[in-house]
Formats: structure tokens, sequence, C-alpha cells
């Protein structure tokens, strides 16, 4: 049973003790508030997934980066300076070549076609830098 306080709390002690249980109530209110708006603890998961996709991606791209400069270098290695030649001498046709192709280009093309310009020749020196690629397998395919 409840014993009886030998000191009986004054108006100005009971009225101090109802503030700070007030303010502990408001900040456990405030706390579960916080726990129940789902949708600013999705927006905030979000935020920090993005920061770290963000940093994933800049890793790997980095990596990615660094791993093709390697293939690079081992393919310059290996490829025999006789190919690496006529790949200089091909390139220099195809850079010619597409001169003479944007010559015509401007003069021929539709204007919404002219528009998109840079997207054709680079996907032309793709197409033609592929064929040269292929077309040199191939003889090294038959003649070993």
């Amino acid at each position: 049973m409840n014993q009886p306080d030998k000191h009986t709390a004054g108006p100005g002690e009971l009225r101090a003790k109802v503030e700070q249980t007030r303010q502990d109530l408001g900040e456990t209110v405030e706390a579960l508030a916080a726990k129940a708006d789902v949708k600013a603890r999705a927006q905030d998961k979000a935020v920090a997934i993005k920061g770290q996709t963000a940093t994933k991606a800049a890793e790997l791209s980095g990596q990615a980066m660094a791993k093709a400069t390697e293939a690079a270098h081992v393919l310059q290695d290996k490829v025999p300076d006789q190919v690496k030649e006529k790949a200089a001498a091909a390139t220099g046709q195809v850079k010619a070549a597409a001169g003479q192709a944007t010559e015509v280009w401007q003069d021929k093309a539709p204007e919404q076609v002219r528009s998109r310009r840079t997207a054709f020749l680079a996907g032309g020196a793709t197409l033609v830098v592929a064929y040269v690629l292929v077309r040199r397998r191939r003889k090294h395919a038959s003649a070993a």
C-alpha cells in the first residue's frame, strides 16, 4: 500500500513535476509521430539509397574505365606493327571518306536528317571500323 510521504510537496514542486512530465510526454509523442510518418521515413530511405547508388556507380565507372584502359594497353602491346600501320592507313581513308560524305551530306540531305548528323556519322564510322575488324579477323583465320 501507499505509505504517506513524510515530505509533502508544495504547490511549486508539484507544478515543476507536472511541467517536467508534460515535457517528457511531448517528446515521447513527437518520437512516436516521427515513427508513424511512413512517407517521411520512405523519403529519407530513398535519399539514402540514392546516395549509395551514386557512390557505387561512380566506383564501378572508375573500375570499368581502368579495366578498359588496361585492356587497350594489352591489345596495343599484342597487335603487330603491320596491323597498326594498316589500321592507321584505314583510319586516314575513313577520315577522308567522312570528309567527302560530309560535303555530300550538307548538299543533299534534308534538314531533319542533317540535324542528327553527329549520330549518323558516329554510326557510319562504327560500321566501317567493324567491317575492317571483321575483314582482318577473317584474313588471320584463313591464314592460320
